[in-house]
């Protein structure tokens, strides 16, 4: 499965590599996403909970960044296991770039394989999935790059009231990223 796309950002190009390393909002803005732990330098642990059709798993997994070139790029490997609902490895590029100060151009390029029943489940669905946690990601974290304030207390209204009707956009996020992984081409 590949998985291509732009995002503009409302942020400087600084502010917006910050925030994709900082661990507190990254796990707020991947959706299932229950754990995200510094192991090490570069090294994370994740935990996410995912449900891809009638498939709902909680996959444990690991990332490594590396080919980091602050703060223009890097690339993220991944691997999860998430029982008998399935498992996923893969790589991901991401490239930002100034539009103008404050604004940053976010590209990424990710690509996976996933086994188990997440694989059973169908390309299309799966990649339908892929591109929803994708995009509940990118919301996600454009409302965590806005400055304090009232924006920002708009934001924090609007997810407790999407969490209690679906599971969060960081638990989704985490559940699309694992699912990518997870599935064969």
């Amino acid at each position: 499965m590949q998985l291509t796309n732009e995002q503009t950002l409302s942020a400087p190009l600084q502010q917006v590599w910050d925030a994709l390393n900082d661990t507190a909002i990254l796990q707020a803005c991947i959706p299932g996403c229950e754990t995200l732990t510094l192991v090490e330098a570069n090294r994370y642990e994740l935990q996410i909970l995912a449900a891809i059709g009638p498939v709902k798993a909680r996959f444990k997994g690991k990332l490594q960044l590396s080919d980091l070139q602050p703060p223009k790029s890097y690339t993220i490997q991944f691997e999860g296991q998430g029982g008998a609902a399935g498992h996923g490895k893969g790589a991901a590029t991401v490239l930002l770039k100034p539009q103008d100060p404050d604004t940053t151009i976010l590209h990424y390029t990710a690509t996976a394989t996933v086994g188990g029943k997440i694989a059973q489940i169908g390309q299309r669905l799966v990649d339908m999935a892929a591109q929803r946690m994708a995009a509940e990601f990118f919301s996600n974290f454009e409302k965590a790059l806005q400055p304090v304030g009232e924006p920002l207390q708009s934001v924090q209204a609007s997810p407790p009231a999407a969490n209690e009707a679906k599971p969060s956009l960081p638990a989704r996020f985490r559940q699309w990223w694992l699912r990518l992984f997870r599935k064969k081409k």
